[in-house]
């Protein structure tokens, strides 16, 4: 299947009512199929409601969408599974005040959707506070018709 590149005027529209006033990054292609502009729509989607159950500390989220074999990659270089994840949000010991997404490119490779993004966030952990401007990717699979996020990974920024 052809490799596409999310990033087109019609995602745009549909996303920002989703990130209110967050800028995505615009990067028309011609030739994008209509598959395509529905999956890059779904997962548009999914980060939207994955910002706002971490803003929520939503653990029913996490266990819903995570892989099994689920791995994040924190910024300090930590391996989490699923289970940390949800333990994490359970716990209270993960908290973001806020998140703001910009600069988001989609890319869609069949059953396979590589996000990355800017997250401006404001949070602490375990007391700790790790506000600032971070990179990440995360890698979403489609798997007997639901989206499932099997790779996350975060990058501190300047």
């Amino acid at each position: 299947m052809i490799n596409s590149c999310l990033v087109f005027l019609l995602s745009l529209l549909v996303a920002l009512p989703a990130f209110s006033g967050q800028h995505l990054a615009v990067h028309p292609r011609s030739s994008i199929d209509a598959g395509d502009e529905s999956t890059i729509r779904e997962i548009v989607e999914m980060e939207r409601q994955a910002k706002e159950a971490s803003i929520r500390r939503d653990a029913d989220f996490s266990q819903r969408t995570l892989a099994e074999d689920y791995v994040d990659i924190t910024p300090l270089g930590q391996v989490r599974t699923k289970q940390d994840t949800v333990s994490a949000r359970k716990s209270g010991q993960l908290r973001y005040e806020t998140i703001n997404v910009s600069d988001m490119v989609v890319r869609v490779y069949g059953d396979t959707a590589v996000v990355t993004a800017r997250a401006d966030v404001k949070g602490h952990q375990l007391g700790e506070d790790f506000s600032g401007p971070y990179r990440y990717t995360r890698v979403w699979v489609r798997r007997t018709g639901h989206w499932q996020a099997v790779s996350y990974q975060a990058t501190v920024t300047q």
